[in-house]
């Protein structure tokens, strides 16, 4: 077995680096940047904030916001064809309706969005869920 595989397969066990960081989850990776793109991808520069697509859309409140929550009503139903119990998929349904609530609030919601991760945290949870259940 190569390195490549073996960082897969340990990926799929929920093994940790030496780090403590989690090992690259097959699984999950496409979410995980799929996440990064819509909460994370650019950074606020001399501030440790940063936003994605999803708070660059919240500029155009209601359509802008959406339209990214149905990318992130597309990592909910990834989660479910992944297994996740319904108390996991509940709560990522409710951060995707509160991002959209609260981040089609004008301005408001934009700010909202620079804090608050939705897809982050919803990979987040599927991660932990994904580990938990390999242990």
């Amino acid at each position: 077995m190569d390195h490549h595989e073996a960082l897969m397969q340990a990926g799929a066990a929920g093994d940790r680096r030496e780090t403590g960081r989690p090992v690259p989850d097959p699984r999950i990776e496409e979410l995980d940047r799929l996440a990064t793109l819509l909460d994370t991808r650019w950074g606020i520069p001399g501030t440790p904030f940063s936003f994605g697509i999803d708070g660059a859309a919240s500029l155009i409140p209601v359509v802008g916001d959406g339209a990214t929550a149905l990318i992130s009503a597309y990592i909910v139903y990834r989660a479910a064809r992944l297994g996740a119990p319904r108390s996991v998929l509940m709560h990522m349904a409710a951060n995707v309706g509160l991002d959209f609530a609260i981040g089609s609030v004008p301005v408001i919601g934009t700010v909202f969005d620079i804090f608050f991760k939705a897809n982050k945290r919803n990979v987040g949870l599927l991660r932990r869920h994904l580990e938990s259940s390999a242990d």
